[in-house]
């Protein structure tokens, strides 16, 4: 599948971003926090008139290039001439985010396994892990409403989330928020371990419980393990080891 390149046509800033949000993609596929074409990545492109870089829906998340991404309004339709179809109805979640939340520059959705059985969880999150201790900090909730196609469950979505980073959306899945793709990548593989770790805790005996106190001060903990860089510390890295399986989302 051939898809000229995009390099040239758009400006520096957000040839920039269109690699890193691919770069995201391929991330989630490589950790297998995919669901096949299902869900999305969406990230704001800088500017005032509220655009934003969308998956083309169909393709594999390790499919996806920096020119293949799709520019969106925030309606979900699209901007320019680009070949692919979007998924306006899977942008429902991600619009109403984008709306209300500045900060929130890229957000990032996924159906894994392990975070859909911890969603349908009685008790959600358990403070039973380092992990999760990052998680509880900043954690939302939000009821199962059906597949999300409705407008007028956004008020209801954007009341949860609130200022959080973290949102459980019940029986359905996890959601992270960031000021960039970076932070919202690495809060994701917080959220998703943070949940691989209580699905195996709970196939044993009896949970030890972490003191809450110790939750009230994990923000400066994490501030000083990334050197208040947050996921920019992590992102190079990520960035050199997909370079080493596949560079082409570079594309």
């Amino acid at each position: 599948m051939h898809i000229p390149s995009l390099k040239e046509v758009v400006s520096a800033e957000e040839w920039q971003l269109r690699c890193d949000l691919a770069a995201c993609y391929r991330l989630v596929a490589a950790y297998g926090w995919s669901d096949l074409v299902f869900t999305h990545i969406s990230a704001r492109v800088p500017g005032d008139d509220h655009s934003f870089l969308i998956n083309p829906y169909g393709l594999m998340f390790d499919e996806i290039t920096a020119s293949s991404l799709v520019l969106i309004d925030q309606e979900g339709n699209k901007k320019g001439d680009s070949p692919f179809p979007v998924n306006r109805a899977g942008f429902v979640i991600h619009s109403s985010i984008h709306a209300v939340r500045d900060d929130a520059h890229c957000v990032l959705h996924t159906h894994t396994r392990a975070g859909v059985a911890v969603s349908a969880q009685a008790g959600g999150v358990l403070p039973i892990s380092q992990q999760s201790t990052f998680v509880l900090a900043s954690l939302a909730y939000h009821d199962y409403e059906g597949v999300a196609l409705r407008d007028d469950e956004k008020p209801r979505l954007q009341a949860d989330l609130g200022d959080k980073t973290y949102l459980m959306l019940r029986n359905h899945g996890l959601l992270t928020v960031g000021p960039s793709i970076a932070d919202a990548f690495l809060a994701m593989y917080m959220f998703e371990t943070t949940c691989q770790i209580q699905l195996a805790a709970q196939a044993g005996g009896p949970l030890t419980m972490v003191d809450p106190r110790i939750i009230d001060g994990v923000g400066e903990s994490m501030r000083k393990q990334t050197g208040s860089q947050g996921g920019a510390f992590v992102w190079p890295a990520l960035l050199r080891k997909l370079d080493r399986m596949d560079p082409s989302y570079r594309t």
